[in-house]
């Protein structure tokens, strides 16, 4: 059992240090004698021995997102290109899938996008997940369609 007089302290006292030698951490103040880390105004945080430090070691990473978007953009002048060599034809619907099977576009890329600059003359069906308005517009005006994927 213990008694109230001989119970541990719940409030310590905190050592001020620099305080006379008498108190134990007086004149050094506990940080030895000579040497950088004695002095005030230390700075060698990711100092390492000389060793080549961790934020040195590894690569540099900023601004650029990891995880990417990577968005193929075809503009009308391209697709029009494609169907004058042959590549895709006017009767089947133009997208992502078939554009990454005739290695037309990058099979990394995770979305299409259609923009408007340039002529288009054949009627064709686009899905895609993006579109500009021109785009859309010009489609529309030669018969064609474009469905935008949600």
């Amino acid at each position: 059992m213990i008694s109230l007089n001989n119970r541990t302290k719940i409030k310590k006292k905190k050592i001020r240090v620099g305080r006379g030698i008498g108190s134990g951490k007086g004149k050094t103040s506990g940080r030895g004698v000579k040497g950088q880390k004695s002095r005030s105004g230390v700075s060698i945080k990711s100092f390492e021995g000389g060793q080549m430090p961790l934020y040195r070691r590894l690569p540099k990473r900023g601004f650029n997102p990891i995880e990417k978007k990577n968005i193929a953009i075809l503009n009308l002048d391209k697709i029009q290109s494609f169907i004058d060599k042959k590549n895709v034809k006017t009767s089947e619907i133009l997208n992502s899938n078939l554009l990454k099977k005739l290695k037309l576009i990058g099979k990394r890329s995770s979305k299409l996008k259609i923009l408007g600059s340039g002529k288009i003359k054949d009627k064709i069906n686009i899905e895609a997940d993006l579109a500009s308005k021109s785009a859309i517009n010009k489609l529309e005006k030669i018969g064609g369609s474009i469905q935008i994927k949600k």
